[in-house]
């Protein structure tokens, strides 16, 4: 006999849900409740004075608290205190102010319910039929990094609590926590209230705005808690026989929904962008200067690429990424946004059509020049010259975002079925990822210019999913083998990509090299970013004779190693720790290749 997993749990499953108590038989909800009385307890005050003068205009009368009463009242509107409600005084430096039953039963009564009625007069309170209240900094606060006291003490109490009483008495009663709704009340008070479909909209953008507020606050506790336990450990022994320091044990993230998508990876699936609540920058938050609306795919890729183009310090660097993976990422010496934007470019410019371009720094005229030709979906980086939105502005689909530097600590989530897998951000800041610690294990040292390239290959192939082989030569990424099921066919795709797609066309320029659009067609002649007049007569490299060669992971046998031998890659860095290793070394030091082991891994799924 077999068993299902619920049939198996301890808990009864034939219980009435207790309901009892709640009795809502025959309760009708009004549509429009008028305002006659509001709550206003609010720390940010962007936009509170007029939204006051509207209330008092309408003949609303206004409750409010500490700072937000005085900023009322010293606008000459008329404003009771919460004290004046409560009888009791605001005290313990404001921790308590709105937490009194005068306060809660004039939010939380059931106004279709006469006896709930019935007990307000009797008791005395008045109804409360708007609450407006924005809370604490907490997440600022914990940003600033702030002592953990002072981040302690920004946990807001009292406003959570009226924020969720009034939502759940939604049915009667008004909720707002935003001031980009202010304007919506004044709309609403002057109609005569908000509507149910209002008032209900406004609970749950109130409930999710608490669900954000406590996901936030659980979560950095849970982290104290766990650097607690690392930080109390006593010695070495006790910390390696814990282990490694674990996430938190508890990890809630709150999602506004920005805008809905026209449809997700692909058509059939619904999809919309959200940013993690009160969070501002990053992709999701980027400003668009130009172009149609992002789509789901434009969103994955240019977080990939902007996440690449910071991957290399204060290096002015440029990615261009296709389906989650670069086809080109290249560094300036000389500080040159467009020298860069080319030396990208010039890997893959198959691929470079209908991809994503971003940069860390500025970009010009020159490399708005260069792009334009190109068929590109995305240009993302922290500013543009005005030349240069002036030219890119002339390709109407082209999608122009300025997005702040990314954030590179915190965690990462992916979903998997029933749960989660969380992780840290993979930043590049593992003791491996600093040339002074590599071990030299084949062939001769490495001079100052190898060094640098070997380094160069080592940031970049972290950008390139699992199972990675890049190429690269002068700061540039010549040929990357991504993302296949074994290190052999990653190893001859990265040299095949190197020695077939340099100097490559796209087919979109015309022959007698003027520039033509036409429909999808809008990638460019390679010839064209690089200044090459010759155009695609000219043969494409064998790039990988004379590159250097990363490995995201180690080898497992040598049959990869020597692909990239037999390519002619002068020096290879990787991480090492295969049972095989000396095979592998000993394949690289007979063909008198520099081989470096980091002894870091950088799997990218």
């Amino acid at each position: 006999m077999s068993t299902s997993p619920s049939s198996q749990s301890s808990q009864p499953t034939n219980q009435a849900v207790p309901t009892a108590h709640v009795p809502t038989e025959g309760l009708v909800s009004p549509d429009r409740v008028p305002v006659r009385r509001a709550l206003i307890s609010v720390y940010d005050k962007t936009g509170l004075l007029p939204l006051a003068h509207a209330l008092a205009d309408a003949g609303v009368e206004i409750v409010s608290t500490g700072s937000t009463a005085a900023t009322i009242a010293a606008a000459g509107l008329a404003v009771t205190s919460v004290e004046e409600v409560t009888g009791f005084p605001e005290c313990l430096e404001g921790r308590v102010k709105t937490l009194h039953p005068a306060v809660h039963a004039g939010i939380l009564a059931d106004r279709r319910k006469p006896d709930h009625l019935d007990q307000l007069a009797t008791l005395g309170v008045t109804p409360i039929d708007l609450v407006i209240v924005n809370l604490y900094p907490f997440t600022d606060t914990v940003a600033s990094g702030a002592p953990f006291d002072a981040c302690v003490e920004q946990i807001d109490i009292g406003g959570p609590t009226m924020v969720r009483a009034a939502a759940k008495n939604h049915p009667a009663v008004a909720v707002v926590t935003s001031p980009g709704r202010y304007e919506d009340v004044a709309a609403a008070v002057r109609e005569g209230g908000f509507t149910l479909a209002g008032r209900r909209r406004l609970a749950a953008e109130a409930f999710a705005h608490t669900a954000a507020y406590d996901a936030a606050v659980s979560t950095w506790m849970a982290a104290q808690i766990e650097a607690d336990d690392v930080a109390h450990a006593t010695d070495s022994a006790e910390v390696e026989a814990s282990g490694p320091a674990a996430p938190p044990a508890y990890v809630g993230v709150g999602y506004e929904r920005l805008a809905s998508l026209r449809y997700g990876e692909n058509p059939h699936q619904r999809a919309a962008v959200y940013r993690i609540a009160g969070a501002s920058g990053g992709v999701a938050g980027a400003r668009q200067l130009h172009g149609k609306a992002m789509s789901y795919n434009n969103y994955t890729d240019t977080d990939a690429a902007v996440r690449a183009a910071y991957d290399h310090g204060q290096a002015v660097t440029v990615a261009v990424v296709k389906h989650a993976n670069p086809c080109g990422i290249a560094v300036s010496a000389a500080g040159d946004v467009a020298e860069a934007h080319r030396k990208a470019h010039a890997c893959d410019p198959v691929s470079a059509y209908g991809g994503v371009i971003a940069t860390n720094t500025v970009v010009t005229a020159e490399m708005a020049r260069q792009i334009k030709p190109i068929f590109t979906e995305v240009v993302a980086a922290p500013a543009f010259d005005d030349e240069a939105v002036e030219i890119l502005s002339t390709k109407k689909n082209l999608r122009l975002l300025l997005v702040e530097a990314p954030q590179r600590e915190g965690y990462e989530i992916k979903q998997v079925s029933g749960g989660a897998v969380i992780q840290e951000r993979d930043v590049l800041d593992a003791a491996g990822d600093d040339p002074s610690t590599w071990t030299l294990a084949a062939g001769p040292a490495a001079d100052d210019a190898l060094l640098a390239d070997l380094a160069f290959a080592w940031r970049s192939v972290r950008a390139v999913r699992s199972n990675a082989v890049l190429l690269a030569h002068d700061g540039a990424t010549v040929g990357v083998g991504m993302g296949q099921v074994n290190r052999v066919d990653s190893c001859k795709l990265a040299v095949e990509r190197a020695n077939t797609l340099g100097a490559r066309s796209t087919g979109d320029a015309a022959l007698d090299g003027s520039q033509q659009e036409k429909g999808a067609v809008g990638g460019a002649d390679a010839a064209e970013v690089l200044g090459d007049s010759v155009g695609d007569a000219t043969p494409a490299p064998q790039r990988a004779r004379g590159a250097v060669a990363a490995s995201d992971a180690f080898f497992p046998f040598a049959d990869g190693l020597q692909v990239l031998i037999d390519a002619g890659v002068r020096a290879v860095v990787q991480p090492g720790g295969s049972i095989r290793d000396q095979e592998v070394i000993d394949a690289a030091q007979a063909a008198g290749v520099t081989m470096y082991l980091t002894g870091t891994r950088h799997f990218s799924h």
